[in-house]
């Protein structure tokens, strides 16, 4: 068997698991219809469904829970050497989530589409084509303006600066909770 069909194989057996944990997700009444799997070096970090009702979570995903668990079971936060097998094409939070924990490959199945068809709708078409996603939000969208945008930023800066010591952290943190 050549490298192309291997991969296709290997691809087709870890998505079959992450439509099969879709499936016990809807049967358990735990959230939507979606899966996924993690997995590094050829094996299963772990195997989660949509949470959103058991948990009663927006964030709680197929996908954003896989990472949870796979860095929780890994014990660390970039899991770089892994990949993750979704029944359905991410929606912008969970691509965020892949994104953030350096995930270096995303295998999927059905099409954001098929999501929307079925009352799925994320704005992810509309997220992952680039069309108006934060106009079609109920969400008011605003940067933080004078004290408060102040504090924040000398937190960022003080997280940053290789040179700054402990002191001025614990400072900037206690001004931030006054």
């Amino acid at each position: 068997m050549d490298e192309a069909n291997a991969v296709r194989d290997r691809d087709h057996k870890f998505l079959t698991q992450a439509v099969e944990e879709a499936y016990k997700g809807v049967e358990s009444g735990d959230g939507g219809p979606f899966g996924a799997v993690v997995v590094c070096n050829d094996e299963v970090v772990v195997s989660c469904h949509n949470m959103v009702h058991k948990h009663t979570d927006p964030t709680a995903h197929a996908e954003v829970t896989a990472v949870r668990e796979a860095c929780k079971k890994l014990n660390r936060i970039e899991l770089a050497d892994c990949e993750i097998y979704a029944s359905c094409e991410p929606c912008p939070m969970c691509f965020g989530a892949i994104h953030l924990s350096r995930i270096k490959r995303l295998v999927y199945g059905a099409k954001a589409e098929a999501a929307i068809a079925i009352g799925f709708d994320d704005f992810i078409a509309d997220a992952l084509r680039g069309t108006g996603f934060y106009q079609k939000a109920q969400l008011e969208i605003k940067q933080a303006d004078g004290k408060g945008a102040l504090i924040a930023e000398q937190v960022v800066w003080v997280q940053t600066n290789e040179n700054a010591e402990k002191q001025q952290y614990s400072i900037e943190i206690r001004e931030i909770n006054n």
